[in-house]
């Protein structure tokens, strides 16, 4: 792998063709390392890689891969625990009323109950958790059930704000279909893991 010092130090653009190897190679060698230590304390670094390698680190290395790629599908699960980890009173929120409307999402994600901002940031711990010390695909599921959930109750705040808010509001309803579209992504990463092609 290159050495973060040794790629800045690189004239221009890394290769594409390298960026996606790097990505790969990465994130295919975190799962499997983590899933064969069965070691807790591995799997609690791992779950909090952002936090000590930085969220644009984490980025260069897996932001641009494609959702149906196992470095795509890390780097959802990774910003949306980082989302939560930052704003976990805002998630909870929107995921208390999101639950009224998608109670068989609530159940896959597996929030407790009532949702709030220590049970919202336990439940994405734990999905990332499951990426490496579970079944990865049921992990995937989870992120996609917490996102479907957490769009449903963003559609419905955007609703509430839409006559004093009509910017928000439409902030918040895009920002619900991009959460739907990370779920869609996670729920096909995951039928790509069960069938041994998503790399």
């Amino acid at each position: 792998m290159l050495d973060p010092r040794a790629a800045d130090a690189l004239p221009g653009d890394i290769d594409p063709a390298l960026r996606a190897e790097v990505a790969h190679t990465t994130a295919n060698a975190i799962v499997h390392q983590g899933r064969a230590a069965e070691d807790p304390e591995i799997v609690a670094r791992l779950v909090s890689l952002v936090e000590a390698e930085g969220l644009d680190t984490v980025a260069g290395m897996w932001a641009d891969s494609p959702p149906n790629t196992l470095p795509g599908a890390l780097w959802r699960l990774y910003v949306l625990r980082e989302w939560v980890r930052r704003d976990p009173r805002t998630v909870s929120e929107r995921y208390r009323m999101g639950v009224a409307r998608a109670e068989v999402h609530d159940v896959v994600a597996g929030v407790a109950s009532p949702p709030g901002p220590d049970e919202v940031s336990d439940v994405v711990d734990a999905v990332l958790s499951g990426v490496f010390a579970a079944d990865l695909a049921v992990a995937l599921e989870r992120g996609a059930a917490f996102c479907r959930v957490l769009a449903t109750g963003s559609a419905l705040d955007a609703d509430f704000l839409h006559d004093r808010d009509h910017d928000l509001a439409h902030r918040m309803t895009r920002g619900a279909s991009g959460l739907v579209r990370t779920a869609e992504e996670l729920e096909h990463a995951a039928a790509l893991w069960r069938t041994g092609v998503l790399d």
